[in-house]
């Protein structure tokens, strides 16, 4: 069977030429004589893969040298606990909810202090991304987080709200890599990888190191404190040691096409595709406002539930997957990572405009 066009919003897309080298490695690392899947984590081969795939993380993005890069375990979702029980030190901090994954981190955060929700668009089903120019910060604060890009929800921060002075948490999951970013910005950023960046089981972590400390909520695990792995090269336990090597083979890919401004252009013609397209239509509609749209996520709907079931159908069949919006919100959703080429994305809209000229 040949390759479909996989707009699933994690696990994802990834570049086929990364598939491919992991393939042609995969009996044989590079003379070693067996796979990075079964090599030992403490072996020099694989620390040089760890070492690589952090230096050319760093490169991409511009990582400050006072900003330590972790890859870790447990999900993004793992971070919902882990961010409030290392960095939550005067027991306070503020949260915007802009979707499912920002309120079930303040939710989870409300277990270990007081997380304050400063600003939501939950009255709009997260259509939007609220008016983050002078919220009420908390004076004690700790930090203000946000999930940047919603994945369900289609919307993105391209404003970073004014955190007054306090650290800025974000959820990159789903827009990591997908545009150049600075960093100092931030006093922590972290995503799953499983969205655009490799396979799932890997978290990826920057933090500033004035934030990594002994001081942490009592009771907090060994494994869940940001400086048990800071301190041991992410290498405290055995690390997601394949997922880690694939990441790295997609920075080395990120590299080769130009970059993260490359990648940025790229994606922004891709969207543009789809958002003209949607913007023209008669029977689609997107569900998000113009300033807020996602580059990566692209939500949308007929406005009859029949109908969006008949346009998912039809277009598996046609080789378009994983087109079903998410359970909480119903609809379509196509999500256009860094790994989906344009063609797909021509693809996808060939076939909505066959459609629409179909529909009665």
């Amino acid at each position: 069977m040949s390759r479909v066009y996989n707009f699933s919003a994690g696990p994802a897309v990834l570049p086929e030429a990364v598939l491919q080298q992991a393939a042609a490695e995969m009996l044989d690392y590079q003379g070693s004589g067996m796979s990075v899947m079964e090599m030992s984590h403490r072996s020099k081969t694989y620390q040089k893969i760890i070492d690589t795939a952090e230096a050319n993380l760093r490169e991409l993005m511009g990582i400050p040298d006072n900003y330590k890069v972790l890859f870790l375990q447990g999900g993004a979702s793992q971070q919902f606990a882990m961010v409030p029980m290392n960095l939550m030190k005067n027991k306070v901090a503020d949260y915007i909810i802009t979707g499912q994954w920002a309120k079930k981190a303040w939710q989870e955060a409300n277990l270990y202090g007081q997380a304050n929700a400063v600003a939501s668009s939950a009255d709009k089903t997260f259509s939007y991304i609220p008016d983050c120019r002078d919220l009420p910060i908390s004076e004690n604060a700790d930090y203000v987080y946000i999930c940047e890009n919603n994945t369900i929800y289609g919307t993105k921060f391209w404003q970073l709200p004014d955190t007054k002075g306090k650290p800025l948490v974000a959820d990159v999951s789903s827009c990591f890599l997908s545009e150049p970013v600075d960093v100092s910005k931030y006093g922590m950023l972290y995503g799953g990888a499983q969205k655009n960046i490799g396979p799932a089981g890997v978290v990826i972590a920057i933090i500033r190191e004035d934030l990594i400390t002994e001081d942490v909520l009592p009771g907090t695990p060994t494994m869940l404190r940001y400086k048990t792995h800071a301190d041991n090269g992410s290498m405290y336990n055995t690390p997601p040691a394949y997922g880690i090597y694939i990441c790295g083979l997609v920075f080395q890919w990120l590299k080769q096409m130009g970059g993260l401004e490359a990648i940025k252009a790229h994606n922004v013609e891709k969207a543009k595709l789809l958002y003209d397209y949607l913007d023209s239509s008669r029977l689609f509609q997107g569900t998000v406002e113009k300033k807020d749209r996602s580059l990566m996520n692209v939500p949308f709907i007929t406005g009859s539930a029949e109908k969006d079931e008949a346009f998912v159908k039809a277009a598996t069949a046609a080789g378009l997957l994983n087109l079903k919006g998410h359970r909480t919100v119903g609809g379509m959703r196509a999500s256009i990572y860094n790994a989906m080429p344009k063609a797909g994305v021509e693809a996808l809209v060939r076939f909505m405009e066959n459609f629409e000229k179909n529909d009665p």
